[in-house]
């Protein structure tokens, strides 16, 4: 399993627009991708998961990454956090 945090930096937090392809980019990949914080978990692959988390500018969320490709997934995910959100 790979694991890291990411604190949000866009001033509108998780909103539908960047969910929406972070849920593009986290389907390419067979792994699970897990977004926490503050106890609640969301799936990744799933929009109203990711929305459902209500991440602010600001707050950290921890993603977790296992299965097949998860180094890959990793990388990737991270890569789209650091540029999009």
């Amino acid at each position: 399993m790979r694991e890291f945090d990411y604190t949000i930096t866009d001033p509108d937090g998780v909103h539908a627009r960047p969910a929406g392809i972070l849920v593009r980019e986290a389907v390419k990949y067979r792994s699970s991708i897990t977004l926490e914080k503050d106890g609640k978990s969301g799936d990744a692959k799933r929009i109203f998961s990711v929305m459902g988390l209500g991440a602010k500018c600001g707050q950290t969320v921890s993603v977790k990454v296992e299965g097949v490709d998860e180094a890959l997934a990793a990388a990737a995910i991270e890569e789209f956090l650091k540029a999009n959100l």
